[in-house]
Order: C-alpha cells, then sequence, then structure tokens
C-alpha cells in the first residue's frame, strides 16, 4: 500500500503523474498513427477520429497533410487498392465499389481513376464467376426464380441490371445445354458414332 502512495505502484495516479500532458498536435499524431497501423485509412476517415476525439480542426489539417507529405496516407493508392480488394474477394462491381470509396470520404476524381482499373470485361467476368458459384444452389427452383435470385444477388453486389440479365440467362442456358448433353449421354440407346 505503501509503494502506491510513493506513486511507485502503477494505479492511475502515479501514471498520470509520470506523463506529462500531451499537445493537440501529438494527440493527433499518436491517433493517427494507431489508426494507420491496423490499416490504410482515407484522409476524411482521420479527420473524423480526430474530430470525434476532439482535435481542433486547425490541428487537424496541420497533422494530415504532413502525413500526407510523408506517404503516410495516400487515398489514391487507398482507393486502388480498395477497388482490388474488394473486386477480387468480394466480387463487388464498378457502382458498388464507388459507393464504398464515397462513403469513406475519397474524391470523386480518385475514384473514377481507380475504377478504371476495372473494365467491363473484368466486371462482367466476374459476375459470371459470382452466378456460377451460386447456379447449383438454386437447383430444383422455377427458372424465373432462380433468374431473380441471381440477379439480385449481382444487382446487390453493384452489377447493372442488364449486365447480370445477360449474365444468369447465359449461366442458366449453359446448365441447360450441360444437362441435355449429359442425359443423352446416359441414354443407352445414345450412339456416340464409335463401333
Amino acid at each position: 500500500m505503501r509503494e502506491q502512495e510513493r506513486g511507485g505502484g502503477g494505479g492511475r495516479e502515479g501514471r498520470g503523474q509520470e506523463l506529462p500532458p500531451q499537445s493537440p498536435e501529438e494527440q493527433a499524431r499518436a491517433i493517427c498513427l494507431r489508426l494507420l497501423t491496423g490499416m490504410p485509412r482515407t484522409r476524411r476517415q482521420l479527420a473524423d477520429a480526430l474530430e470525434k476525439r476532439g482535435i481542433p480542426e486547425e490541428v487537424s489539417q496541420e497533422v494530415l497533410s504532413r502525413y500526407e507529405e510523408v506517404g503516410l496516407i495516400d487515398d489514391a493508392a487507398f482507393a486502388g487498392a480498395w477497388v482490388e480488394s474488394r473486386h477480387r474477394g468480394r466480387g463487388l462491381a464498378r457502382r458498388a465499389l464507388a459507393q464504398e470509396l464515397r462513403t469513406k470520404g475519397v474524391h470523386t476524381t480518385l475514384v473514377q481513376e481507380a475504377l478504371e482499373q476495372l473494365d467491363s470485361e473484368q466486371e462482367e467476368r466476374t459476375a459470371r464467376e459470382l452466378v456460377e458459384r451460386k447456379l447449383r444452389a438454386t437447383r430444383g427452383l422455377d427458372r424465373d426464380k432462380r433468374i431473380r435470385r441471381l440477379a439480385g444477388m449481382l444487382a446487390r453486389k453493384g452489377y447493372p441490371e442488364g449486365m447480370a440479365l445477360r449474365v444468369v440467362r447465359r449461366a442458366l442456358e449453359a446448365e441447360a445445354d450441360e444437362d441435355a448433353h449429359t442425359d443423352g449421354a446416359d441414354d443407352p440407346g445414345f450412339s456416340t458414332g464409335w463401333v
């Protein structure tokens, strides 16, 4: 008990007396570094975090500008990495990716530049892969219901309606062709042409 009274016991009072109070600049730098350690963040995400913690705006802007100068904050790189990761990992289309980036405070110009890495062919290829993965789960449902489910899944990921319907219909046609071919091969009266 005496050790705590002398300030050496590690209680809150002792720790608070050992460290001098931080200036708003030091607090802002510490907050930003802590947030950037976990994952990249946009300038606006960091500005919002600093505002929530009561850091004056002038101090916040100064610290954030310095972090941009040294490359710790790079909204363009963030946007590019976000598009790559979320398209590949979650199958999100340009529309959904643009919306996510806007909510994170990425400027419209940077959003458009990041989305340029994703062309319509790649987007359609990803849509086909998503439909192929979900196709089996819809077997047994009638065709219209399957189309609605699969196209709805693509719509939630930001794919345009026309593309979604085209991809789903082609997948269902390919599945029907494959089933017809497989059924014919199993038929004992089916001739392969080999003697």
